[in-house]
Formats: C-alpha cells, structure tokens, sequence
C-alpha cells in the first residue's frame, strides 16, 4: 500500500455503519490502516460488522457501539466511548440519515419533516460540534459528509429529503470554511441510486429504477463499495488539498 491512501495512525467514527454504504467506508478504511468505530441503533447489528472487521484485519480495528443520532445525549456518548477505544479521533463519517415521508412536500405531516431534519442535518452539526474542539487540539480532522444528489435538485416526491442534503453539503462548506486554519477539512459525498436497503423502495420500483438507469451514463445503479473510495481519499493524504467540496458518484446521472 502507498503512504498516499495510508490510514494507518486514523481513528474513525462512521455514523450508521453497519448496513450499506457506512459498513463499505468502515470496512475499506480499516483496510487501509484506520481503526473504525462501528455504530448505528442496532447494537448486535454494530457487533456483527466489528467481528467481521476484526477476523479480517485484526484485532482492535474495529469496535461497536450503539447510537441513536437524533440524541444529543448518545452522540455525546459516542464520542467518549470512541475515545475510550482509540484516542484523537481524526475523522468523522456522518453517514447516517432517515427518509421516512415520499411523496409531494405540501403533504409531509410535521412530524416527519422535524425527523428528517434533526435526524439528517441537526446530529450531523451536534456530532461534528461534539468532535471539533479536539481536532482543533490536535491541528487535523476529517469530516466526510454523506449527502445525495437530491440535494443538487428539486425533487417533486423526496423534497424533505433534498432539503437536508443540501444543507448537509452547506454544513461541510462552512466547517471548512471556519476550521481550514486548523489544518480540518470538511467534504460531502453525494452518491446517486446505490442499491442498499436504506434505497430499497427506490430500486425495488421498477419505474423508478427503469427512468434513473435510463438517465446514467453507465446505464445502471450504484453499489456501496464503489461510494468508499472516495471516503478513503478523503480521509487521507490523498485528499489533504481538498475541502469544502461535494464530490458526486452517481454514474453519470446528473450530467444527462
């Protein structure tokens, strides 16, 4: 492995990381050297991710720990118990998100709208609130936010949604913005239609599925794997010029 993409001496929590895209970023960073902090509700489920992690690439790579990101209290818990773990933690993957309302926004019941936005936008600025004073003190931080293209574009039945993306991705600008100085940068991953289960009822969808494959220039939908690399990049020496940007995979999909 090149020192260019070395994560060796990284420590990353990596929000709603036992499923999906999170579990892909946890897994391909602590193949490249970082231990990694597993977390989502579901703590058998964080478990069965850091087991797995550990049979591969040895123990105390990685660790679990349970977290509900709409509590203040136990993303507050997160990072200590994070710390307890591995020390300075050096990058946070905000990759957790909910999307429980689809259909026209003038229809969204307020309850789910206040969901999508403290679950998307308002934890994202707890926990990154939470981790920023000790990467100030340490002079480095990566903050990797996962947003989507929806938040590139309206959207007549995920408007909630597209909302908190794009202010995920204004998140990560002004982070980088008032942290630059401290050597922390701050980045958004906006992946297209990635076939995991947090996008089943989109993919699943055979129209939905027919026109999105139809508007890619690869003719087809995403897989988790391929949204990691670039979390890695941005995680490590590679990306240490990079910041206050939001890098778009989705197969060509927004150039059509």
């Amino acid at each position: 492995m090149t020192s260019l993409f070395n994560l060796k001496d990284k420590n990353a929590i990596i929000t709603g990381s036992s499923r999906g895209i999170g579990k892909a970023i946890a897994y391909r960073m602590a193949e490249h050297g970082a231990k990694v902090i597993i977390t989502s509700r579901k703590i058998d489920a964080c478990e069965n991710v850091a087991e797995e992690i550990n049979s591969t690439f040895g123990k105390d790579t990685a660790t679990a720990i349970s977290c509900n990101i709409s509590d203040k209290e136990q993303l507050k818990n997160l990072y200590v118990k994070s710390k307890e773990f591995c020390g300075s933690i050096t990058t946070l993957v905000c990759n957790a998100a909910v999307n429980p309302y689809f259909g026209p926004s003038n229809n969204i019941p307020d309850e789910a709208f206040e969901k999508i936005m403290k679950s998307n936008v308002q934890s994202n600025f707890w926990l990154c609130n939470e981790i920023l004073p000790d990467m100030v003190k340490i002079k480095s931080g990566s903050i990797i936010i996962i947003s989507s293209i929806a938040g590139l574009h309206g959207s007549s039945m995920l408007g909630a949604y597209a909302i908190s993306k794009a202010a995920d991705s204004q998140l990560a600008r002004n982070i980088s913005v008032e942290y630059g100085r401290n050597n922390i940068r701050a980045n958004c991953i906006s992946p297209g239609l990635i076939k995991t289960d947090f996008a089943r009822a989109l993919w699943e969808n055979e129209d939905i599925l027919r026109v999105t494959t139809a508007k890619s220039a690869l003719k087809r939908i995403g897989m988790p794997d391929e949204i990691a690399g670039a979390a890695v990049y941005l995680a490590s020496e590679a990306g240490s010029f990079m910041t206050g940007q939001n890098i778009v995979i989705d197969g060509g999909e927004s150039e059509q």
